[in-house]
């Protein structure tokens, strides 16, 4: 299978993601501001994710675009990586109706962390595939970004259970750093075309 089918394929899965998260948010019954007050931390939920698959689908297409190969091996770790994304709407749901209470923001947590670690397999098998000069591996370099968003992700998971604002700020946070766009493949892929 080639790259475009294997990058149309997950497009089309990211699409549908925030395509179901965004059916969750309920239209408000009545016109006045405190029929929205409820809403608001279903809405912030709904933000947040919508920012996390943004970043993912991002971050995807450099990581395609850096691929020379897929085998398999990237075809499951791919799967693997949809599949943790597509239970951000369950996760945003749950914690957003639920006024981020501790159990519902340490799922939340969880599947970021989980799509954090799938992310990772995605990036070992294209480097695995394309051999030990791969300009992924080049690429990625020391990788802060990527060894120090679990460690964010478990302490959120931990902190919802005692001090849940850390657990959301720190959701918050590892958006914040990956919302400023990596460039690192982007630079190896330019200079090796």
């Amino acid at each position: 299978m080639g790259k475009n089918r294997l990058e149309a394929f997950s497009d089309g899965v990211l699409a549908i993601i925030i395509t179901i998260m965004v059916l969750e948010l309920k239209v408000p019954h009545g016109t006045d501001w405190a029929t929205l007050q409820p809403l608001v931390p279903v809405f912030l939920s709904y933000v947040l994710s919508f920012v996390y698959v943004g970043i993912y689908w991002n971050n995807h297409h450099h990581l395609l675009h850096a691929a020379k190969h897929v085998s398999a091996s990237v075809l499951w770790a791919n799967l693997h990586l949809l599949f943790w994304l597509s239970l951000f709407p369950w996760a945003t749901g749950w914690m957003g109706e639920n006024h981020f209470a501790a159990l519902p923001s340490a799922a939340y947590g969880f599947v970021l962390l989980m799509a954090a670690i799938a992310y990772y397999l995605l990036q070992r098998a294209i480097v695995a595939t394309d051999g030990e000069h791969s300009p992924l591996q080049h690429a990625l370099g020391a990788d802060w970004k990527g060894k120090l968003s679990p460690v964010l992700y478990l302490v959120g998971m931990l902190s919802a259970f005692e001090v849940n604002w850390l657990s959301q700020a720190l959701y918050v946070l590892v958006a914040l750093l990956w919302l400023v766009p990596d460039k690192r493949i982007e630079r190896v892929v330019h200079h090796a075309d």
